[in-house]
């Protein structure tokens, strides 16, 4: 669906030229939600606009559909352009116009056919939940009404693709949560293929299929975004996935235990059994659970765990094997004392 092969953006600023976006290549699939995160000034927001080429990049290749969008320029990068919607986090709504005017202003941009504005507009604006506020001005809307509106507008030419940047930064948790609800609903019902900017993991965790984190303009790791929640291999994305799924353990606590201390990571099927209960029975150990959680991803269930194993040594380093043949993982975080 897109295909983004070495791409890099060179800015020209007082203090010379500036690597927005730095030899990125990534492949994003027909009807996924693709995830896109970095900290502000990661090159992320550059990279999204190449994609729709709003920012020519300055070397590299942007295909969509097919359709290579850095060999277009004109009426055919226009018109490839009509496939490809954008919401922002600021909204950019017309404020002298109604929600219904703002919404058929893409489509009478796009010459869509007159006679059939009316209906198209408001099965949009039924689609978002907004069809008692056609005739309301933005000023009027909440933050999350806003947004609606800024979707069906992005979606008013039925377009393949869709891209978030940082669509719901400045929205509260609540709304936040009901726009990624609305974002998922519009890729199932309609296979819309979606590329979301953000900062916040929590928001790639909801819906992301898969996911690349950006640092200094360049991707540092890409893959499921199961995978990277249950095995990050940068520091960046440890930092990033601990915003969302902490396992510090207090030095306090940590200084009262003797025995080994390890972390288990459960993917699957597997988080949801009693690894944990079975070793304990099984093997002349105690554990002490210091932290733990199951978290779900895509539905999937991934455990992790923290807990300190007392006995001797023989039927711990037993017990650590039984764990490690069951478990995706198993980090010894500190030897005994």
């Amino acid at each position: 669906m897109i295909e983004i092969h070495n791409l890099s953006k060179v800015y020209n600023t007082k203090k010379g030229q500036v690597k927005g976006v730095d030899d990125v290549s990534i492949s994003i699939l027909e009807g996924e939600i693709f995830g896109i995160v970095g900290y502000s000034g990661a090159g992320k927001s550059s990279l999204l606009r190449c994609i729709n080429l709003l920012e020519r990049p300055t070397t590299g290749q942007i295909t969509v559909n097919g359709t290579d969008l850095t060999s277009l320029k004109g009426e055919r990068l226009r018109l490839a352009r009509l496939k490809i919607g954008m919401i922002f986090q600021h909204f950019y709504l017309i404020s002298q116009k109604t929600v219904f005017e703002n919404v058929s202003f893409s489509l009478k941009a796009a010459k869509f056919p007159a006679n059939k504005m009316k209906e198209r507009v408001e099965e949009l604006l039924e689609m978002v939940g907004l069809a008692d506020k056609r005739d309301v001005y933005p000023s009027q809307l909440s933050g999350g009404q806003k947004q609606r509106v800024a979707i069906a507008r992005a979606l008013a030419n039925n377009p393949a693709v869709l891209l978030c940047d940082e669509a719901t930064s400045a929205l509260d948790p609540t709304t936040t949560k009901s726009i990624l609800r609305l974002l998922k609903k519009i890729n199932d019902e309609l296979n819309i293929t979606i590329v979301l900017i953000t900062h916040e993991m929590n928001v790639v965790k909801e819906i992301c299929n898969r996911m690349a984190i950006m640092q200094d303009g360049r991707v540092i790791e890409q893959g499921s975004v199961y995978d990277i929640f249950a095995s990050p291999e940068t520091d960046l994305t440890k930092e990033f996935i601990e915003s969302v799924v902490s396992f510090d353990v207090p030095d306090i606590i940590l200084h009262r235990c003797d025995g080994p201390i390890v972390k288990v990571t459960f993917k699957g099927e597997v988080a949801g059994e009693g690894v944990i209960s079975d070793t304990l029975q099984q093997f002349n150990v105690k554990g002490n659970f210091l932290h733990g959680s199951i978290e779900y991803i895509q539905e999937m269930p991934l455990g992790i765990f923290i807990m300190e194993l007392r006995g001797q040594e023989k039927e711990v380093q037993s017990a650590l094997q039984y764990i490690k043949e069951r478990a995706a993982q198993v980090e010894v975080v500190r030897d005994g004392l």
